[in-house]
């Protein structure tokens, strides 16, 4: 019995020391402000084991007993160290402190190491900080803007909204602010997004690969972050441009446990313009006003219970209007008869989401999330007539249309070893879907009329659940495995969708690694779009009995170098197929009122494939980027064009951007980008001819007139406009003051004056002789803007 005591105390003894591990876990932040550190970097050099920070800050690590050699790390900041005996769990809140060595100081997390040892693979990610380093559009940093100098990424032409990832379109796009989805992230027609970059902590673009926990679009994610208040001290920052300003103000409402964010932002041009309309309108006696304005404002409260709980409260409210009004007065038959229009368009959106995070034990985090969004668009047109100030007729037309969204988000991640990190949780929204909706009124003394008519309400629901386990296979092979299910119920019909999400990381050395994904995604939304000036007139419209949803599958295989931590090189080939697209069909729009807009479009297919280089410095004086994408993306419908393929209208062969940004001192930067395009495709006509027959029906005469022509067409979207480029550039310059720091920026948009192409059409010279002419938006802009910081 001794001997059997013995050899069985001898198998169980070397299992029970195998078995003595411990975990290391708790959150990492800003030293100085008590932000939470998405994604930094935690390591142990004695068992070559790690893990990163989740989306808020969150870290468990689980490492054998003995000695650990940790580190915890994150771009732009001193790392942390500490040597120790893990003999017990342990919980840390580490506190990195940020490095400001001009030399070594880095601005964005995309380290070059981690970009090489990621399984994420088509991602990237830009700070607040970089995005207004660089060159802007009349003086306003924006943070879209910036994404579309992104290989892989196209903007529309200048005057048109919406980004363009790997062949699909603006809807594709999965927007999400603080994890809720934004519908219209433009502001002036397109030109500048929505989002206040003096509010934003972290921007992470998604544009394959996608992980299990998104889900509802086909073409990317942008998942912005916003700051969640300084908990130390009372901040600020700001901006005055040409067309707007901005404030930003941070602090802690109860020191280390409560904090808060405002943010606000608002354009000037209707207020600058109105002396100018009043001498106008005294000129020629009449009496009127027009504007344009848009506004944005973000506020987030974030309030810590304990270790373990967390709350914030965060909402977004954003608008544009531009209006038109006119009064006329005269007198007819010894009356005062008086004319009144009034005209405008205005949309928004509006987000809120209350959020706990909790955290069970040390391996064990989870988030609740409530959520609520709703985006409205309206076009309104008056006319009113009054005698003797007396009203005498009215007539109101009004139009409206837009998507309001109820929802919750459960999300959990568990950290059972090093070796897996898993995640899972599920999503609900109720969505109630305005497709367009025509209010006419009108009153003419005794006799009124009050309708409205156009497309009924469509209320749906979705929800998704998933899965997702990050594992290590050896120390070479790091794999991403995710399996996400879908349903959409509308109209009494249930779709649903199974998508398997693949990604995979492979060191073939320490430096270098290739990569591989696939993903298949699945979207119940769609927006109906007409190809003109970026105006909101798009429509969120829902997948119904008529319309399925859309699909896609996407595969990529990629390559990633590390060269001296200062340079990251990636290299990805990409295929993706879309089925279910829709498009108007020809000749139709959105003022069509009286027709069913699932009888105004058509559905089809649609795929794209390419090739794009990125080479990336963060280090250094000297940062910025090279990109470039060689791509096509093509369409087929059954009823457009023959029903043969043709090109997307962003088809864009060739792409390439160049952003470079140097800092000479503490008081003085330069920046500047390059990008070049392909030009659109386009339907226009290439030859015209006479017709069989013709004639002159005022005399019987048969003769050749240019009205009798027919048009010829080289198939739709057969022409190419001429490429696009411009160079951008700006200068800034710091000083520091006893109250915080100011900076001067002093830039140019399209520098060198290039005449790109808005749109094209066909006139004629002097001679009369027909031509082809190009109108243009933008010459060479000046801009100056003054911010600070305190």
């Amino acid at each position: 019995m001794k001997r059997i005591a013995v050899f069985v105390f001898s198998i169980l003894l070397p299992l029970h020391l195998a078995a003595q591990k411990f975990t290391i876990s708790g959150y990492v932040q800003d030293q100085a402000t008590g932000e939470k550190l998405i994604g930094a970097s935690v390591f142990d050099a004695e068992a070559g084991l790690g893990t990163t920070a989740n989306e808020y800050g969150f870290f468990s690590l689980t490492l054998p007993e003995g000695e650990v050699a940790l580190t915890v790390s994150y771009v732009g900041y001193t790392p942390f160290q500490k040597n120790m005996v893990l003999d017990r769990n342990l919980e840390y809140q580490v506190e990195l402190v940020p490095d400001l060595r001009i030399e070594e100081v880095t601005v964005t997390t995309n380290r070059p190491q981690d970009v090489v040892r990621s399984s994420q693979m088509s991602s990237v990610q830009l700070s607040p900080k970089q995005i207004k380093a660089m060159p802007s559009f009349l003086g306003e940093s924006d943070v879209l803007k910036a994404l579309q100098l992104m290989p892989g990424v196209q903007s529309g032409t200048e005057g048109t909204s919406g980004m363009y990832v790997r062949g699909g379109g603006p809807d594709q796009n999965l927007i999400l602010l603080d994890g809720i989805p934004i519908y219209n992230a433009d502001h002036l027609f397109g030109f500048f997004s929505v989002f206040n970059p003096d509010a934003i902590s972290n921007v992470t673009l998604i544009k394959g690969g996608f992980p299990a926990h998104y889900g509802g679009r086909l073409s990317s994610v942008i998942d912005i972050r916003l700051k969640e208040g300084n908990m130390k001290e009372f901040k600020g920052s700001g901006s005055v441009g040409l067309i707007s300003s901005r404030l930003m103000l941070e602090g802690p409402l109860v020191q280390d446990k409560t904090s808060f964010m405002f943010s606000g932002r608002r354009t000037y041009m209707d207020i600058l313009a109105r002396p100018v309309i009043r001498i106008v309108n005294n000129q020629t006696g009449n009496k009127g006003m027009a504007g344009y304005f848009f506004y944005d404002a973000n506020l987030k409260i974030n309030h810590k219970f304990s270790n373990k709980d967390r709350l914030y409260l965060s909402a977004y409210s954003g608008r544009d209007k531009l209006m038109v009004r006119n009064e006329y007065e005269y007198m007819f038959s010894d009356t005062l008869q008086t004319e009144k229009t009034d005209y405008g368009l205005y949309w928004g959106n509006l987000t809120s989401v209350l959020r706990w995070n909790h955290k069970y034990g040390n391996k064990f985090f989870s988030n609740l999330s409530v959520l609520y969004s709703n985006y409205k668009f309206d076009v309104y047109e008056s006319y009113e007539t009054l005698k003797n100030q007396q009203p005498f007729t009215r007539f109101q037309f009004d139009y409206f249309s837009g998507i309001e969204d109820v929802g919750a988000i459960l999300d959990f991640d568990y950290y059972p070893d090093p070796r897996h990190s898993i995640k899972f949780g599920g999503k609900y929204l109720y969505h109630s879907f305005k497709p367009g909706v025509l209010a006419y009124k009108s009153t003419q003394e005794l006799d009124s009329l009050d309708l409205e008519f156009g497309n009924e309400i469509i209320d749906a629901q979705e929800f998704y659940v998933y899965a997702e386990d990050k594992m290590n296979i050896g120390n070479r092979l790091l794999v991403n495995l995710g399996l996400h299910y879908s349903a959409f119920i509308v109209q009494d019909e249930y779709y649903q969708s199974l998508q398997p999400r693949i990604s995979g990381r492979f060191l073939i050395t320490d430096e270098l690694s290739v990569k591989a994904a696939f993903t298949r995604m699945q979207q119940y939304i769609h927006l109906l779009t007409n190809a003109t000036i970026g105006l909101p007139t798009d429509l969120w419209l829902p997948t119904t009995k008529r319309i399925p949803p859309e699909e896609s599958w996407q595969s990529a295989l990629g390559f990633a170098y590390n060269l001296n931590n200062e340079w990251s090189f990636t290299v990805e080939g990409f295929y993706k197929s879309m089925m279910n697209l829709i498009e108007y069909r020809e000749g139709s729009s959105f003022l069509e009122v009286n027709t069913e807009w699932e009888d105004k479009v058509e559905t089809g297919d649609g795929w794209a494939y390419g090739v794009e280089f990125f080479a990336r410095r963060d280090v250094g004086r000297l940062t910025g980027w090279i990109g470039y994408t060689l791509g096509w993306s093509n369409r087929q419908f059954l009823t457009l064009n023959d029903g043969k393929v043709f090109p997307y209208t962003y088809d864009r062969r060739h792409d390439i951007s160049v952003v470079a940004m140097y800092r000479f001192s503490e008081q003085t930067d330069i920046s500047a980008t390059w990008v070049y395009g392909t030009g659109r495709a386009v339907t226009l006509g290439v030859a015209r001819y006479a017709p069989d027959h013709w004639a002159n029906r005022e005399n019987g005469d048969y003769y050749y007139g240019e009205w009798d022509e027919i048009e010829y067409y080289d198939g739709k979207n057969g022409f190419r406009e001429p490429a696009y480029h411009r160079l951008d550039f700006s200068l800034n310059r710091h000083k520091t003051k006893e109250w915080g720091t100011q900076t001067w920026s002093f830039g140019a948009y399209n520098i060198y004056n290039r005449q790109n192409p808005f749109y094209l059409y066909f006139g004629s010279d002097y001679n009369g002789k027909r031509q082809l002419r190009q109108v243009s938006l933008f010459p060479i802009i000046p801009s100056v803007s003054y911010s600070f910081n305190f």
